[in-house]
């Protein structure tokens, strides 16, 4: 059903600004799309309506636009004429064989790939589009009534800026907030966990107390503990990882593991809304870290400087949640009117 076919690698150097072809390179974001270009040369270009395969991660992602490719990168083309409701129904089946192609050497990868059996409906021996087509469109549909259900619940739905926020984002884009330079002490006290519970001597479960570790995903809850609540640490607060300075805001009490300190605001303004700018201005801060020790002390980390705007001489809270209310709003547009459209059949 597939061909897979290796491509000429491009430099990124040599790309030329524009939106009509994409890069295809190692990137965590935008389905390994690092950058758009205008056109290079017939030589490394690639036609749309396949499948890009990166070698590192075997993530596999369709193209609808012709593409130029980094290094480490495959393409996959299809030897029967795929219809645009089954493409999600094929990626899928695609994704599915990572585990398969990750087990095996990289030159070993084109065989393995030729040699997988996939499965997929058929009707009369004829493969059955129509009912991927409409599986994809029902699951389509019930993930889009859920993500509108939540857009209205938390409020989200509501994306007109108001005039305090279209204010405060014209002071910020003409440089008019005025900043100041705090140390994380002056805003935060830093707190030791109240109790390190080792993932290897409890049992995590789907419900209970959220357990924090050093994890990629869900603002680092792993799952949910069922211990003694006194080792609970506080809500609204921020679990800072010493190894990496990475931080995420906690809104519910909850228990957590080794080298993670808890930065509790000395401010009753600190909320749910204004963290967002807090993690941002300390992670921006702490990038720029030339400290030799792989891990922060909380002598390193309360000296460290971070900006924050600014009113009689002390960090301007309300100022900050504005701001930040105002740049969800733009983040969520495209996201609510996406969604607008898809229930009233307009995309």
């Amino acid at each position: 059903m597939f061909d897979i076919q290796s491509t000429l690698s491009f430099n990124k150097e040599s790309l030329v600004p524009w939106n009509k072809y994409d890069y295809i390179t190692r990137t965590s974001q935008n389905q390994w799309i690092l950058q758009e270009t205008w056109f290079v040369n017939e030589e490394n270009i690639n036609l749309a309506w396949n499948w890009s395969l990166w070698l590192l991660q075997m993530d596999f992602f369709y193209r609808h636009k012709p593409w130029y490719a980094g290094q480490f990168v495959r393409k996959i083309i299809p030897k029967i004429e795929i219809k645009n409701n089954s493409i999600l129904f094929f990626s899928v089946i695609l994704n599915q064989q990572k585990n398969k192609l990750l087990s095996v050497l990289v030159r070993d990868i084109d065989e393995t790939f030729n040699n997988l059996e996939i499965q997929i409906p058929t009707i009369n021996w004829k493969i059955d589009f129509e009912f991927m087509g409409n599986f994809i469109e029902e699951i389509e549909k019930e993930r889009i009534e859920r993500l509108n259900n939540y857009l209205e619940v938390t409020w989200l739905k509501d994306y007109n800026l108001t005039e305090k926020e279209k204010e405060v984002l014209a002071d910020f884009e003409n440089g008019k907030i005025e900043w100041g330079e705090f140390k994380i002490w002056d805003v935060f006290n830093i707190n030791t966990y109240k109790k390190r519970f080792d993932a290897n001597k409890i049992n995590i479960w789907e419900l209970g107390e959220p357990y924090v570790v050093r994890t990629a995903l869900n603002n680092w809850i792993r799952g949910y503990i069922n211990e003694d609540k006194q080792f609970l640490n506080e809500w609204n607060t921020i679990s800072f990882w010493q190894d990496t300075a990475t931080m995420f805001y906690q809104e519910k009490p909850y228990f957590t593991w080794d080298k993670i300190k808890i930065l509790k605001s000395k401010n009753y303004n600190f909320n749910k809304i204004n963290w967002l700018f807090f993690i941002s201005t300390m992670t921006k801060s702490f990038s720029s870290f030339t400290w030799g020790s792989s891990s922060f002390s909380v002598w390193i980390i309360q000296n460290q400087n971070i900006q924050l705007p600014v009113k009689d001489n002390n960090p301007d809270y309300k100022l900050i949640e504005t701001l930040i209310s105002a740049v969800q709003k733009l983040v969520i547009k495209d996201v609510v009117v996406y969604t607008d459209n898809k229930k009233n059949k307009v995309i």
